[in-house]
């Protein structure tokens, strides 16, 4: 074994045994020890398979239970298989809106003669614990022409939605973006039909992004609270991101599509804004011991300022009781247009609905 691979292995130990120790997913190395079948390790029939329907079936049924075996079997089916034809981004935005809103399936009559109208969640957003989190660390999957082994990928109640590359220590982070991500998406898009979030680190330095995002717009999280100093730290992203009930709000609320420049983009909250959403969702509910006082959001210029109104918003919509207005006051028309644009690209507001004016109200 070289001893570039063996430093490799350590920080990809290291990794799994933070996630295992610190943020208490299970985790499971599964090269050359992975068996197959629906008792074997991880419950998959072959290496073709990226979700763990085994997991994926047992959440189906402890969320939506009462409905005839044949909903959960379409519901698994609807949601691993995928139209080879479309991007990996249309695939992805799919996907994405099944891991939100949950499956649609086709109704039925039960016992008593009622209709029902069945859409089954597969992540319980609410209740953290009451999901299955796991990591599995250098997991064959075969594509269609070539076998790779990617890290570490973390599954949520069987589905793939983190995928990390790891390089050691002594080298730049890029290499794991250049050398093997970009490998990894053309050779085996499969494991990104429903990924959320894609991390690479040296075991000291680590970025983020999305399936979308070129390596220059990779970000690092730096805190997790606002007044913290900021340091450049693996195991900070790690503990901001991957703490369990951080990572769901981050799947739930912290991801948006924009097609507003005519090329869907997957957008991924940064760290700024993750906080300054969140502090700012605290305050909307506790506006009334506030007096209706809820503070300042500050941003510096190109940090998002309307993906994170975007993502307070939604989230506001979502979890908040109340029919909920949000008045954007702009100082330029072209403000205007920018924000009114951004909010229809992400679909915030609806499509028809694109005329700004002062005081336009979202």
């Amino acid at each position: 074994m070289s001893s570039e691979y063996s430093e490799d292995r350590l920080v990809q130990q290291t990794t799994a045994n933070f996630f295992e120790q610190t943020l208490k997913w299970h985790s499971v190395y599964a090269y050359k020890k992975e068996t197959f079948g629906i008792n074997g390790t991880l419950g998959r029939k072959d290496k073709r398979e990226v979700v763990l329907t085994r997991y994926l079936r047992q959440a189906l049924k402890r969320f939506n239970p009462g409905h005839p075996q044949q909903v959960y079997d379409d519901a698994t089916l609807a949601f691993t298989t995928s139209n080879i034809s479309d991007q990996l981004i249309t695939i992805n935005q799919k996907k994405y809106q099944l891991i939100r809103e949950g499956i649609l399936e086709k109704p039925y009559k039960n016992p008593e003669g009622e209709t029902i109208n069945p859409r089954l969640k597969v992540i319980d957003f609410q209740n953290p614990e009451n999901n299955h989190f796991l990591i599995v660390w250098e997991l064959s999957i075969e594509g269609s022409l070539y076998s790779r082994r990617p890290d570490i990928i973390g599954f949520i109640n069987g589905i793939p939605l983190l995928f990390i590359e790891l390089k050691a220590t002594h080298r730049n982070v890029r290499v794991a973006y250049e050398e093997n991500y970009t490998d990894y998406k053309d050779t085996i898009p499969e494991i990104f039909h429903h990924n959320a979030i894609v991390m690479l680190s040296n075991g000291i330095m680590g970025k983020v992004g999305s399936i979308t995002s070129n390596y220059s717009h990779f970000q690092e999280w730096k805190r997790l609270e606002e007044l913290e100093l900021g340091k450049v730290d693996y195991q900070t992203m790690l503990m901001g991101m991957c703490r369990k009930d951080n990572f769901l709000d981050i799947i739930e609320n912290f991801i948006l599509f924009d097609d507003s420049s005519g090329k869907t983009i997957k957008i991924l909250t940064r760290n700024h804004q993750f906080l300054g959403v969140n502090r700012a969702f605290t305050a909307i509910q506790q506006r009334k011991v506030r007096e209706g006082k809820l503070g300042v959001f500050w941003h510096t210029q190109g940090s998002g300022k309307s993906y994170s109104m975007a993502f307070l918003t939604r989230k506001v919509h979502r979890q908040l009781t109340g029919n909920f207005t949000f008045v954007i006051v702009t100082d330029r028309q072209e403000l205007d247009n920018q924000i009114v644009k951004t909010f229809a690209g992400v679909g915030a507001i609806k499509e028809n609905n694109t005329q700004a004016a002062s005081g336009e109200q979202l």
